[in-house]
C-alpha cells in the first residue's frame, strides 16, 4: 500500500489560510445578522453590496439597514480587529520567550491597562466630565504602553535585551499593577466598582463605528507586520546565538516583536476592556494543529482568534438575552478547560 504524498508546505499553508478566511466571512455575515431583530444572511449581503454601490436585488427593510449599519457590524467589526490582534500578539511573544504557555500579560499591557483604566473611572470621569467618551480607552492604552516601556527598560542592559529579566520584570509589574489596583477598589464606590468590574470582564457592546476607525490602525499594525518578523522568529526558535550566525538582527527583532504587541494588546484592552486567554490559547492551538512555523502561525492565529472571538461575542449577546453577558467570562469558560484539556493530553505517558 502506497502512502499518499503530502502536501507541500506552501500549498497547505495557503489551503488552510484559505480555509479559515472563509469561515471568517461566513460567520461574520451569520453574527451579523442574529438578534432581538433577525436579518436572514442573504439580506446582510444585500445590505452590505448595496451600501458599497452594487445592486442584487434582494429585498430588505429600511429597519434591517438601520440595526445592521449602526448597531451590529461596527460590533461585529471591532470583534473580527480585536480578536485577530491579541492572537497575533500572543503569537509574537510565544515566539520571542519561546514558550508555548506566554501571553501578553507578560509585559505588563494588560496589567497597565486596567490600572489605568480603573484609575479614571475612579478620579477621572468626574474630574474631566469633556473626555468622558473618550477619556477610558485613552487612559487604558496610555497605561499599557507605560507599563510596556518600564517593563522594556529594566530588561534592557549594555545595549541587549535580555528576555528572562524582562519576563521577572512583567511578574512584578502585574503584582505591583495589581496592589494599586486594589487600592483603587478601596477608594471607589459603589457605581465606580460596578463600572470597573464590568469593563474588566470585557465587553464589544459600545462598539460605534468612530470607536472603530480610531482602534483599527493601532490593532491591524501587529497583523499586517508581523509576517515580516516570521522568518526572524524561526530562527530565534533555535537560540539568540543561532539566530544571530543565521543572519538575525535580534535586537531589532526583539524591539519590533515587544512593541507591535505592546501596541495592539494595548489598542484591543482599550477598546473592548480585559478579554483573556485568546492570545494564550489560539496560537497555542494552531501551533499543535500546523506547526511551529511562523509563516503559517501568524496569519492562522490572525483568522482564527477573530473567528473564536466574533463567535464568543454571538455568545456573550444571545445567551441571557436581552441581558449580555461579559465576553471576558465566556473565553474564559471556554478557553480555560480546553486549554487544561491541551495540557493534559500534552502530558507525557
Amino acid at each position: 500500500m502506497t502512502r499518499r504524498p503530502a502536501l507541500r508546505p506552501v500549498l497547505r499553508r495557503r489551503l488552510v489560510i484559505g480555509v479559515l478566511a472563509g469561515t471568517l466571512a461566513a460567520v461574520t455575515v451569520l453574527a451579523a445578522g442574529i438578534g432581538a431583530v433577525p436579518i436572514p444572511a442573504s439580506h446582510v449581503v444585500g445590505i452590505l453590496i448595496d451600501r458599497l454601490g452594487g445592486s442584487t436585488g434582494i429585498p430588505f427593510t429600511d429597519q434591517e439597514a438601520a440595526i445592521l449599519l449602526h448597531l451590529r457590524l461596527p460590533r461585529v467589526v471591532l470583534g473580527v480587529l480585536v480578536g485577530a490582534a491579541l492572537a497575533v500578539c500572543g503569537a509574537l511573544l510565544q515566539g520571542l520567550f519561546r514558550n508555548p504557555l506566554a501571553d501578553p500579560g507578560l509585559i505588563g499591557v494588560s496589567s497597565g491597562s486596567a490600572l489605568a483604566a480603573a484609575a479614571w473611572i475612579v478620579f477621572g470621569a468626574s474630574a474631566a466630565p469633556l473626555w468622558a467618551g473618550v477619556g477610558l480607552p485613552l487612559a487604558a492604552f496610555a497605561g499599557g504602553l507605560g507599563a510596556t516601556i518600564v517593563v522594556y527598560r529594566i530588561g534592557r542592559h549594555a545595549g541587549r535585551t535580555l528576555v528572562a529579566t524582562m519576563l521577572l520584570a512583567g511578574v512584578a509589574v502585574a503584582a505591583l499593577c495589581g496592589a494599586l489596583l486594589g487600592l483603587l477598589f478601596f477608594l471607589a464606590d459603589d457605581a465606580a466598582l460596578r463600572a470597573i468590574t464590568f469593563w474588566s470582564l470585557g465587553s464589544l457592546g459600545g462598539a460605534t463605528w468612530p470607536s472603530v476607525l480610531w482602534s483599527a490602525p493601532l490593532l491591524l499594525a501587529p497583523v499586517l507586520a508581523s509576517p515580516r518578523l516570521a522568518r526572524g522568529l524561526n530562527a530565534l526558535l533555535l537560540g539568540e546565538a543561532a539566530a544571530f550566525h543565521l543572519g538575525v538582527r535580534v535586537e531589532r527583532l526583539k524591539r519590533w516583536t515587544i512593541g507591535l504587541s505592546a501596541l495592539g494588546v494595548g489598542a484591543a484592552v482599550a477598546a473592548s476592556g480585559m478579554i483573556g486567554f485568546v492570545g494564550l490559547v489560539v496560537p497555542h492551538l494552531v501551533r499543535l494543529a500546523l506547526g511551529p512555523d511562523h509563516r503559517t502561525l501568524l496569519p492562522a492565529s490572525a483568522l482564527l482568534g477573530a473567528l473564536l472571538l466574533v463567535v464568543a461575542d454571538l455568545v456573550a449577546r444571545t445567551i441571557v438575552a436581552p441581558a449580555e453577558l461579559p465576553i471576558g467570562i465566556v473565553t474564559a469558560l471556554a478557553g480555560g478547560p480546553f486549554f487544561l484539556w491541551l495540557l493534559l493530553r500534552e502530558r507525557p505517558a
